[in-house]
């Protein structure tokens, strides 16, 4: 169902995005900016170069605190990942699991001490807050309220982000914090969805616009809008959730097996114990019947969301289908990901994708297609 304009919800960043002559679209019930006057392209390549500023406060934040002082371990009943073996100050992707193992959406967990922090996605908040409030009885589940989001991402985050926040500058990927400043508490981690060093940063709804303009007032540091945030995590490799991933792809089908920690696998301390297990836990052995891959077209044509991918340049019948697929400012090319049968699923095989009724050679490529430059 197709919401009206009426209907969509806007950040407390709307104002200041309009004035910056933002391209405002709909984007999981919200109006969000795509683009600004300096265009997909030269955003994508100025978060390489510099650094980009985007407003990601449509994403759900939530605090879990349990009654018995365990969230972790109640945690870890509705993810496959190690949350108890996660230190304070430290944050971790994860993603929840449906009982077929299906993945029902990716986020950020992070331990600050006497509590967790969640990031959910925005179009999956409400279904993701009334699971964890189901399937986490001793723990208080609370969405956080009259706090924006902001993504900081690019070589010059960190000069730009010293500036307010001193005690960044020795944060590593990954790591979080609660700092005071000049504009109320902050809730930083260094992480990002770019592939680029950079830093999330909640701020009070407030203070949101002070924070942003000036940040934005720095040099260097320019908005970014949808447009390029896609491009950029797909040059990345990044799963967008709805896309990439969803209820019908296994984390190990979408090659997200990085993620789950040896302690939550066969023979590890904690097996299993979270929806799926049993299929996950298997696929982790013997391997899944298909996976994710990136693609890199041979032509200069882009290969978009739900290309058919063919074994051969004439007949057959489809063996897969492109996922994401767009033209990357920083390789100067085409790039996609999609899932092909594992059998086919080695870097270097050739396949053909069907763009408007020809088929088109495509090549299986190793992922990020370009290099992370995340803070070690």
């Amino acid at each position: 169902m197709v919401q009206t304009k009426s209907e969509l919800r806007r950040t407390c960043l709307y104002d200041l995005h309009v004035s910056l002559g933002a391209k405002m679209v709909p984007f999981a019930g919200y109006e969000m900016p795509v683009q600004y006057p300096m265009g997909v392209m030269k955003e994508h390549l100025h978060c390489r170069a510099a650094a980009g500023l985007f407003d990601v406060s449509h994403m759900g934040q939530v605090i879990l605190r349990s009654k018995d002082g365990n969230a972790a371990a109640e945690f870890e009943q509705l993810v496959p990942q190690s949350i108890q073996g996660l230190p304070e100050g430290r944050q971790r992707y994860a993603f929840f699991t449906d009982e077929n193992g299906g993945v029902l959406d990716d986020l950020m967990v992070a331990n600050r001490g006497d509590h967790l922090f969640v990031v959910v996605n925005a179009a999956c908040k409400e279904a993701d807050i009334a699971l964890m409030r189901a399937g986490l009885p001793g723990c208080e589940v609370k969405e956080v309220e009259g706090r924006a989001l902001l993504a900081l991402q690019g070589p010059g985050a960190e000069a730009a982000l010293e500036f307010i926040a001193p005690q960044v500058k020795d944060m590593r990927f990954m790591d979080v914090i609660v700092t005071d400043s000049v504009f109320d508490e902050l809730w930083i981690s260094r992480s990002g969805y770019s592939g680029e060093d950079g830093f999330e940063i909640s701020v009070s709804e407030g203070q949101a616009v002070n924070l942003a303009s000036v940040l934005l007032s720095e040099d260097g540091v320019e908005p970014i809008g949808l447009g390029a945030r896609d491009s950029l995590r797909l040059e990345a490799g990044l799963c967008l959730y709805g896309n990439d991933i969803d209820t019908t792809t296994s984390p190990v089908e979408a090659a997200l097996e990085w993620a789950i920690q040896k302690v939550r696998r066969r023979g590890g301390d904690r097996e299993g114990g979270f929806p799926g297990a049993e299929r996950i836990l298997d696929e982790l052995e013997n391997g899944a019947s298909r996976r994710r891959v990136g693609l890199l077209p041979e032509g200069r044509a882009p290969m978009r969301a739900g290309t058919q991918l063919f074994a051969n340049d004439e007949g057959g019948e489809p063996v897969g289908e492109v996922t994401s697929g767009a033209f990357g400012p920083t390789i100067q090319g085409p790039m996609a990901m999609g899932y092909v049968p594992s059998a086919l699923s080695e870097i270097g095989t050739r396949l053909y994708g069907e763009v408007r009724g020809k088929r088109m050679a495509v090549n299986v490529a190793a992922m990020p297609f370009t290099p992370a430059n995340f803070k070690r």
